[in-house]
């Protein structure tokens, strides 16, 4: 049993640790914003959405010049979902990123507008979104008379520019669904191994089979990295970028294809701060009612269910810092939707507890003994908090998997708090009863163990 006991009390010093950390890192940040000076803990700041801190617009202008104009539409599209994709990896930065078609109102241009949360310093907002790599598959000009340009290097090396010997293919960067790194088993040279979608594949066999003889150049930025030679038509939707790479440059590309090839290259053109649009009032109330609402529980389960209800509010302590450090850890942008599932998790997490504390006083309730009722309660309290939390972890898969950014912010702290509120109900609380040890049932064991205005003893 003491065993039991040390593991109580390490769990309790853990939670308090991890409490410590969430208020100094918050803290921290709070001195950083104002003094701007480094503090270790301080990069790890609650993270707010659009509508509780701002953030930064952002402006892009698509080149759809060499894209047909049945395709631009598809295009901006894929390219709206690549950008989302880079920022939105877990669906927690919340980013709000819609397309801008050709009109009047933007001059006639293509756009890619981008609204990030809690970005207020321009060069951080443009580096979020990176210059990920546009790919391009060429095949050679029908036209052997292109002139070609010459240009003198910085070692004093004459360049001819192979640019005019290339024309452009429908293959690129948007028909990309993996890339990954291997070595030539000869030379340990790196190579970067590209696998293209069904319909990439298709257009990649195509190309292919009409270029049998003749170079193929693969181009990444607009530059020519690598021209093969086809020797004959590939299948299977699998090609090679062999462009004298080391084997850290290697790696960096295949983390940028793989986090999205943009299917157009796009121009940073603006930038603006926008302010929340619910403002610091939302997120001071929202707060407060966090905090009311975890005294009401608090409260309620220390008057009617007494020991095992302060049980269950240390219990339920640890698991409301464990689950803030895991949002400042991963980080999750916190919206007001965010929050919403946030408080809904730390119900479903005193549902379970309601639950088992009932099925304990059934248990005292015919005869047995303190110890008795507090095992058979969790075992018999189980199958339900089990069901019941497994609907609500497909509940909010269903929503990750369906919803926009903030609906998938919603889901995702949802989830979060679920699964740890399952942790903290069963296993934290379960402890700390099994910790105590009761193996008689005195007055004060009878008015501890009771529910409500009655007492212990009196359910025999």
């Amino acid at each position: 049993m003491w065993k039991t006991r040390i593991t109580a009390l390490l769990i309790l010093i853990i939670g308090f640790g991890i409490g410590f950390f969430v208020y100094k890192s918050e803290l921290a940040h709070q001195k950083l914003a104002k003094t701007d000076t480094a503090h270790g803990v301080a990069k790890f700041p609650f993270k707010l959405g659009l509508d509780l801190s701002g953030g930064s617009h952002l402006i892009y202008r698509a080149d759809v010049s060499k894209i047909k104009s049945d395709q631009v539409a598809e295009s901006m599209s894929a390219l709206r979902d690549v950008i989302e994709r880079r920022i939105n990896l877990f669906g927690v930065a919340e980013p709000v990123i819609t397309v801008q078609n050709s009109g009047f109102s933007n001059g006639g241009e293509n756009r890619l507008i981008i609204d990030l949360p809690g970005v207020t310093d321009v060069s951080k907002a443009v580096s979020m979104i990176g210059q990920t790599p546009l790919l391009e598959f060429k095949t050679e000009n029908p036209n052997k008379n292109a002139p070609q340009t010459a240009t003198v290097g910085k070692d004093g090396k004459v360049n001819l520019s192979i640019d005019s010997q290339y024309v452009s293919t429908e293959l690129t960067g948007r028909y990309l669904s993996k890339a990954t790194l291997e070595f030539d088993q000869n030379t340990g040279e790196p190579k970067v191994s590209l696998k293209f979608n069904d319909e990439g594949s298709k257009l990649f066999e195509k190309i292919t089979r009409e270029n049998v003889g003749k170079t193929v150049a693969i181009y990444l930025d607009g530059a020519p990295i690598s021209a093969p030679v086809v020797r004959e038509a590939i299948t299977g939707g699998v090609a090679q970028i062999s462009g004298n790479f080391t084997p850290a440059e290697a790696k960096t590309l295949v983390g940028r294809l793989n986090s999205g090839a943009l299917p157009v290259p796009i121009e940073h053109i603006g930038t603006e701060t926008i302010g929340p649009s619910l403002g610091s009032t939302a997120t001071a109330a929202g707060v407060k009612a966090a905090l009311i609402g975890f005294l009401a529980i608090a409260i309620f389960l220390i008057f009617w269910y007494r020991l095992p209800g302060l049980l269950a509010v240390l219990a339920l302590s640890i698991y409301t810092v464990t689950i803030l450090a895991i949002f400042k850890l991963i980080p999750v942008t916190l919206t007001a939707a965010g929050i919403a599932g946030f408080i809904i998790s730390i119900g479903i997490a005193v549902d379970a507890n309601v639950l088992i504390f009932e099925r304990i006083k059934e248990e005292l309730g015919t005869g047995r003994n303190v110890a008795e009722a507090i095992r058979n309660g969790f075992s018999r309290a189980w199958l339900s908090i089990r069901d019941s939390n497994i609907s609500s972890l497909l509940t909010a898969c269903i929503l990750y998997a369906f919803g926009t950014p903030l609906i998938q912010g919603f889901a995702l702290t949802f989830f979060l708090g679920v699964i740890v509120s399952m942790f903290s109900a069963i296993t934290i609380t379960r402890l700390f009863l099994y910790s105590l040890n009761i193996t008689k049932h005195t007055k004060l064991i009878s008015f501890l163990f009771g529910s409500g205005f009655t007492n212990a003893s009196s359910h025999k």
